[in-house]
């Protein structure tokens, strides 16, 4: 087998492109351009020198979740990484904004799990985590076939929902500001990055 040969067959590998790890992060931006926020909000988070790719909501089986510290030995500047991203921005002063992703992960790590982008105006923090939570959670029922199963239930004292008799954990991460008193563009953001 050539060398060129062996190169197309790796990169036809399913199996090389599902994530081993995530890191989430957020972070906060305030500047006169809507789009220098944006940039700004990403460094904060301290993903702005990677090439992100938005992707859609599955935390695959047996992902570890770690955090950006470590996540981000792995990369280099100019990475092209697959990132879960809300994000949301407002010039209207005292404007409350705040971007969070939510995730439902089974108790048994070899399932996998669900997460939800929510990008919101007038929610606190702890309104737009609850909810980036519980959607996760949603969706996770409904891709099991579960939508309205009464079975589905959230138990306060262990933090915990379960669903058909399974244990799965709910957790956010959130982004929340209020718009800049003078009229600045003010970006908020939160991202799950996929580390392949």
């Amino acid at each position: 087998m050539t060398e060129k040969t062996l190169n197309i067959q790796s990169l036809t590998n399913p199996l090389l492109y599902v994530p081993k790890a995530m890191f989430f992060t957020k972070g906060k931006g305030v500047h006169k351009d809507y789009l220098t926020s944006f940039e700004l909000a990403l460094r904060d988070a301290k993903i702005s020198d990677l090439n992100i790719v938005s992707v859609s909501s599955i935390k695959p089986p047996k992902c570890k979740i770690i955090g950006l510290q470590e996540g981000r030995n792995y990369l280099v500047s100019g990475q092209v990484v697959f990132a879960i991203m809300a994000r949301q921005s407002t010039n209207e002063p005292n404007r409350l904004i705040a971007a969070s992703v939510g995730l439902a992960a089974p108790a048994d790590d070899a399932q996998y799990g669900y997460l939800s982008e929510h990008h919101s105006t007038g929610e606190t923090a702890q309104k737009a985590g609850d909810y980036a939570e519980d959607m996760a959670m949603e969706m996770l029922a409904t891709t099991m076939g579960l939508p309205n199963d009464d079975s589905l239930t959230w138990d306060e004292k262990q933090e915990q929902w379960r669903l058909s008799g399974k244990i799965y954990k709910t957790q956010n991460f959130t982004q929340s500001a209020e718009g800049h008193k003078e009229g600045l563009w003010t970006t908020v953001v939160s991202a799950a990055v996929l580390l392949i």
